[in-house]
Formats: structure tokens, C-alpha cells, sequence
């Protein structure tokens, strides 16, 4: 199975373990990944904050050069899922987008990683290639805002609950506990111009989770990563209550249970070790 991937710039750098479970896991289940030639950034929050029109031209390069490849594009990082699916509805409503020429043909679909292992690999064979069962690991799934919304923008069937990484958990052997909060909001960007407040919104999905019987929350988002996992000392020191939850990247908990020996070089970069819990579970 070929496809066309967009890495965007967190996988080179802050979710450097993201990147490299990724694609350990397509080696894992035959999935090849052609990197999209000469990408850019793809704005992110930064353009959509400043300039609309650099909002859309920045993600539509991109997209121009998905559209020569004829595979379908898939995308890891939710902001940038995000950016490059507004980009696509404005190209193909016919929206004429500065910097970018006309033609844009869009016989592809673009697909969050999640989204795409679940619909188009499967459970069959995420089964069979499990090598050593997640049982007795309980975890939520923390989706964020971006995978599923807006509506009208993803398409998604059900944005307020989805169930890709559920579902992929449950494969796994994942003890995946039900809970109300797998779309709220991590604070974003917010955690570096209002710290105290994105704290308080980190706070409550770690309540949450704890409520719903969870030792662990698996993403599959880098700033959704990098809110909940490096930001629990602050959080701790806000309200009095020592946090130390393990976050996981979905592809993480994947490449263990495939059995990829580079499981702990991905865990030793976590602000949080997951070591303990792991080697608690017999899964380390």
C-alpha cells in the first residue's frame, strides 16, 4: 500500500518519537510512505492569525504537489491535517488562492494517520502483526480539536466521538476506558501566551482520565503531546496535586506491541517515563 505523506515540521523536531513510531509501524504493516517533495510548513496556527489568504497558499502548495502524485495524502499532525483539509475545500470549491495555479484536480483523499490506519489498514491486520498483547494497559484516547472538527471542514461522521484510536488501541489489547472528553481542548497554543489558563484546561483532562479509570492517554497530536506531557511540574505546582500520567503517541503503543525494538528510545524522550507503568504491566 503506497500513499503520500506530509511529515510536516513537528515530526522533525519536538515529535521526533511520533515520526519515527510512524514509520516503523507503516514499514511493520507494508504501508509505504512517499514523502511529499520539497514540503512546506503549512502555517499552522501562524498564518491563520495574520493573513487568510497565506493561511490557505501555504497548506495549497503542498496539496499541489499531492494532487501530481495520485496517491492519497496522509497527514500525522492534526494542525497540519487541519490547514491542508481548509486548503482542499477552497481549492476544490474552485477558490482561487494566490500563489497557486489553476488545475487542481483533487482525485486524492486527505486522511489523518488515525483515521487512515483504521478505515483503510484495518483490524485484521493490525492483529496480525501484534507480537505482544497490551492487556492490562488502561487508557483514554485524546483525539483534541483539530482531527474531527470542524464538521463541515473533516467531514467527520461522528466529531464529538470518534473511535479510530479506540479501536486501534482495543487491537492492541488495550484496556481503552470510556470517557466524555476525547475532543475538548488542551489550551494549544495558549500554554505559551496564557500558561495559567491552558494549565487549568491540561488539569482537567488529567482529572478526567483518572476518573474514567485511566493510567495512561494516548494521542496522536504533537501539541496535544507536548501540553499534557511536559507541562504536568506546572500543573502540579498550580493546584497542589502531583501529576505524573504517562502520554503516549498511538504509533508508540502500536510499534510495542508490534514488537519494533526502538520502543524505548521513542519512550526515553517522554517528560513523563513511561518505563514504570510499562515494566509494571510486564510490557517492557
Amino acid at each position: 500500500m503506497k500513499v503520500a505523506y506530509y511529515p510536516g515540521c513537528s515530526l522533525e523536531g519536538i515529535a521526533r518519537e511520533y515520526g519515527e513510531s510512524l514509520e516503523a509501524v507503516a514499514r511493520i504493516l507494508g504501508i509505504e510512505l512517499e514523502e511529499l517533495a520539497d514540503w512546506t510548513c503549512c502555517g499552522a496556527a501562524s498564518a491563520h492569525a495574520t493573513d487568510d489568504m497565506l493561511a490557505l497558499a501555504l497548506p495549497a502548495r503542498n496539496l499541489k504537489t499531492a494532487d501530481k502524485t495520485g496517491l492519497d495524502l496522509v497527514i500525522p499532525c492534526a494542525a497540519c491535517y487541519s490547514r491542508l483539509k481548509h486548503a482542499d475545500k477552497a481549492l476544490r470549491s474552485g477558490e482561487k488562492i494566490e500563489g497557486v495555479d489553476d488545475g487542481y484536480k483533487g482525485e486524492f483523499n486527505v486522511k489523518h494517520l488515525v483515521d487512515f490506519i483504521w478505515e483503510k489498514v484495518g483490524e485484521k491486520a493490525i492483529l496480525a502483526k501484534v507480537k505482544k498483547s497490551l492487556g492490562g494497559l488502561k487508557a483514554v484516547c485524546y483525539y483534541g480539536c483539530l482531527i474531527t472538527r470542524p464538521q463541515k471542514i473533516t467531514g467527520a461522521s461522528d466529531p464529538d466521538n470518534p473511535e479510530s484510536m479506540d479501536n486501534i488501541l482495543k487491537a492492541l489489547g488495550v484496556e481503552v476506558k470510556d470517557w466524555s472528553y476525547k475532543t475538548d481542548c488542551c489550551g494549544a497554543e495558549h500554554v505559551l501566551t496564557m500558561p495559567e489558563v491552558a494549565w487549568k484546561m491540561i488539569q482537567k483532562l488529567y482529572d478526567m482520565a483518572e476518573e474514567a479509570g485511566a493510567e495512561a492517554i494516548a494521542v496522536a497530536c504533537p501539541m496535544c503531546h507536548s501540553n499534557l506531557d511536559t507541562h504536568q511540574p506546572e500543573v502540579s505546582a498550580q493546584v497542589g496535586k502531583q501529576y505524573s500520567v504517562p502520554i503516549f503517541y498511538f504509533t508508540e503503543l502500536m510499534g510495542l506491541a508490534f514488537g519494533d525494538p526502538e520502543a524505548n528510545k521513542w519512550f526515553a524522550r517522554h517528560f513523563v517515563d513511561p518505563g514504570p507503568l510499562l515494566r509494571e504491566k510486564g510490557l517492557l
